[in-house]
């Protein structure tokens, strides 16, 4: 939907709520449905203990999405460092104190809730990275001198993360940060010159990764090399992807999952769980349900009439397009193992959170589209 500028300008609330695109949030709300679903079943038909927390944390999301989609995006591009500096200081407390579970030191318990500030991280950056870029004018992206402000800014986060130690998120990280320096127009051969650097530093980085990450590295390139080990989970996976088919064995009726074969079905191996009972039909059902969000994300991107707008809402729409392909691409064998869940389907809170408030974000680039913002901000 549109509106006139001079329209636009004295939106009311109830305005912005109609402006809201509702059928993008429907096909939200059935992605959620289906990771429910799956968690039913993976709980053996049972709704507790993961099913009713998704469904709630679900409900309370959906109430974040909509309250960040009426807020002007001028108020995020005003206050886009702070949120960044906000999300910083809380990876530096996750290093001070934060909790330890499975070998990893990512959360910080606040009492009602385990906080991953990795998770909020994703979307702070994206903010902060679209500020900056607005207001550099397009005949000074090739200055490198420019570029060392959002480098330090993709490069301080993904350490700490790094330290968790958390690969999947800081790859993430480091991705979306990749992408927005090209959208904003930095030419690619300056990617080419750091992507061969960092290809020369890779027998340096094998020296600080731990065992299980180099590991998880070796059993990719090689299954079969520990199959009742480091290889156990991948040989799993891929054993339940085939034995689906094309219509899958039935809801209920994955013997992978069922029989706790498949690791981790909850969270990161909910999509091998899926293809497992619903087969080749259901995974491609998935598939086109998120093709649609980020297709949606993508046209807002091109409608926007500011420089911020578009660069938010393609970075957001980058970071939920990164989560399916790594998750996926993992499961599938086709990339290392390295913890990145599947969007809205995978059991957990603070992801869910972070990105149906990032898709909420990209709704107020769409409601809003006709607000004014100029190179140095709003009028």
């Amino acid at each position: 939907m549109s509106a006139s500028s001079l329209e636009t300008r004295s939106l009311s609330l109830l305005r912005k709520l109609m402006l809201i695109s509702w059928p993008a949030v429907l096909v939200l709300a059935l992605v959620a449905a289906v990771g429910a679903v799956m968690l039913y079943s993976a709980a053996n038909g049972h709704i507790d203990p993961w099913a009713s927390r998704q469904l709630v944390r679900f409900a309370v999301a959906l109430v974040f999405l909509v309250a960040v989609a009426v807020i002007d995006p001028r108020l995020w591009f005003r206050h886009a460092y702070l949120v960044y500096g906000g999300a910083l200081l809380l990876l530096v407390a996750v290093e001070v104190m934060g909790d330890i579970g499975l070998g990893a030191q990512r959360w910080l318990d606040i009492g009602v809730i385990r906080l991953q500030p990795s998770e909020i991280m994703k979307i702070a950056l994206v903010l902060a990275l679209a500020r900056y870029f607005h207001g550099v004018e397009s005949e000074d992206i090739g200055d490198l001198k420019r570029l060392l402000v959002p480098a330090v800014m993709i490069l301080a986060p993904a350490a700490l993360v790094l330290r968790q130690p958390d690969l999947g998120t800081a790859m993430i990280l480091g991705a979306v940060g990749a992408v927005m320096f090209y959208l904003a127009g930095v030419r690619l051969w300056k990617f080419m010159v750091v992507g061969g650097a960092g290809l020369a530093m890779i027998p340096l980085a094998w020296q600080f990764l731990r065992d299980y990450q180099k590991a998880r590295i070796l059993t990719f390139l090689d299954p079969e090399r520990d199959p009742l080990g480091a290889g156990y989970h991948i040989l799993q996976s891929k054993i339940a992807l085939g034995s689906g088919g094309t219509f899958g064995k039935g809801f209920l009726q994955g013997s992978q999952s069922h029989l706790n074969f498949l690791p981790e079905k909850q969270t990161d191996f909910i999509f091998t769980m899926l293809a497992e009972e619903w087969g080749l039909v259901g995974g491609l059902a998935l598939l086109f349900l998120y093709i649609l969000v980020i297709g949606w994300g993508v046209t807002v991107a091109l409608r926007s009439r500011n420089q911020f707008g578009r660069l938010l809402s393609l970075g957001v729409v980058t970071t939920f397009f990164l989560y399916v392909f790594i998750n996926i691409a993992m499961v599938m064998g086709l990339l290392p193992i390295v913890g990145v869940p599947l969007p809205l389907v995978s059991y957990g809170g603070t992801s869910m959170l972070t990105l149906m408030v990032g898709m909420g974000l990209v709704m107020g680039v769409a409601v809003h589209r006709d607000q004014p913002l100029t190179r140095y901000g709003p009028d």
